[in-house]
């Protein structure tokens, strides 16, 4: 009986860097086509979309992303795995709202009725009437803030009270709860940033419904596309970056007909057709955001960022901040100074020729980001002493 085959790290960082259109020869043309090579790009920050895509780019500029998410809408922004928001393409939004993104809005639906229920004694009747009469005023308008909306139906400007007597009790409009259900279920869609592209305040618009997929099917189309692009990953990996079950996670693998193979961390998957080595790719460098899918694509990351390293790179909740890459691997953090430059510190000696090509994805970066100002929402130790 013929040994399994082993996938080395070295292997896995060169898989990386080609899939997921780092390279200085390999970057992608359209955003559309970024967002394919890591099935869907983090949104939870809206910057990160940006940057990310950006980072992926031959031609990097706010306006490439802007047409896919606002003017040619090639682009679905979801909650959906781990309750996470992504941004992915547009085609592909059925797959990941039958696989994941239904199951999520069900447990908002079920949570917020609670609240509301709780906190100021909203029925599911009530919720239900003015979901529809908001969903009304929207189609009117055609686009339109949380705060127009309230103009036009009042029960929106309803207020509650959340975690009453606790340190971080808050008052809250019930409007946010409202439009954050109809958002989840993909029933309205966020529109062009009030402000810069940096902005969290945006427009509401409708959505129009997505086609209905079996689940089961769903989870083993999307397990195809993320082990085509983080691939080789183990059941755990994929577990953790969709937030299934085990159960269904290992149902969706074996859907997939994957390989198994032998990495340091146990057994990893690939697809059948995926088995033999890449080529040992030119070097190369990246500047990469706070919540970077390729950061955050795995669960266990000892391949690509040494323990030592990552410690002053992920806050407390296990949010990864900037971080800088040679060949693979995760080499140091950077941030944006106050007065708009950029700062970086590697972590670990990695080389002249490492520092060099670093240099040059700052330059890269600076050149597009021009007088934009970014903070990561969640602000990691290295990035807010690099900051200042």
């Amino acid at each position: 009986m013929s040994a399994r085959p082993r996938l080395t790290a070295q292997q896995r960082r060169a898989r990386l860097g080609v899939r997921h259109l780092l390279l200085p020869g390999g970057k992608g043309a359209a955003v559309e086509q970024v967002a394919h090579a890591l099935v869907g790009l983090h949104a939870t920050d809206p910057a990160t979309v940006y940057l990310a895509a950006c980072a992926r780019l031959a031609a990097p500029g706010v306006a490439e992303v802007e047409r896919g998410l606002y003017d040619d809408l090639t682009l679905t922004r979801m909650l959906c795995m781990r309750r996470t928001m992504f941004v992915v393409p547009a085609e592909l939004a059925p797959v990941v709202n039958a696989s994941t993104a239904r199951r999520v809005a069900a447990k908002e639906r079920a949570h917020h009725a609670q609240l509301l229920l709780r906190a100021g004694g909203f029925t599911p009747e009530w919720i239900a009437a003015t979901e529809e009469a908001a969903l009304a005023a929207l189609r009117v308008r055609g686009q339109a803030t949380t705060a127009e909306l309230a103009a036009d139906v009042p029960a929106l400007c309803e207020r509650i009270v959340v975690s009453p007597g606790k340190p971080y009790e808050s008052t809250q409009r019930v409007a946010s709860r409202i439009m954050g259900v109809l958002a989840a279920e993909g029933r309205v869609r966020r529109g062009r940033p009030l402000g810069g592209w940096t902005s969290n305040q945006f427009r509401w618009s409708a959505a129009p419904p997505l086609a209905e997929l079996p689940e089961a099917a769903a989870k083993a189309d999307l397990a195809r596309r993320y082990l085509a692009s983080f691939g080789p990953a183990t059941v755990d990996d994929l577990k953790w970056w969709t937030g299934w079950t085990l159960t269904d996670t290992r149902k969706a693998v074996a859907a997939t007909g994957a390989v198994a193979v032998d990495l340091d961390e146990g057994t990893g998957y690939l697809l059948p057709e995926d088995t033999e080595p890449v080529p040992e790719p030119q070097p190369w460098a990246a500047l990469l955001p706070a919540l970077d899918p390729t950061a955050m694509g795995w669960r266990h990351r000892d391949w690509y960022a040494d323990p030592d390293v990552r410690r002053p790179l992920f806050d407390r909740y296990g949010n990864i901040g900037p971080t800088v890459w040679w060949n693979g691997r995760v080499i140091g953090g950077w941030a944006q100074r106050r007065d708009g430059s950029l700062g970086y510190r590697l972590l670990t000696d990695a080389g002249r020729q490492a520092r060099a090509a670093v240099d040059g994805e700052v330059e890269r970066l600076a050149g597009w980001l021009g007088a934009s100002r970014v903070t990561p929402s969640f602000r990691t130790p290295l990035e807010r002493e690099l900051a200042g």
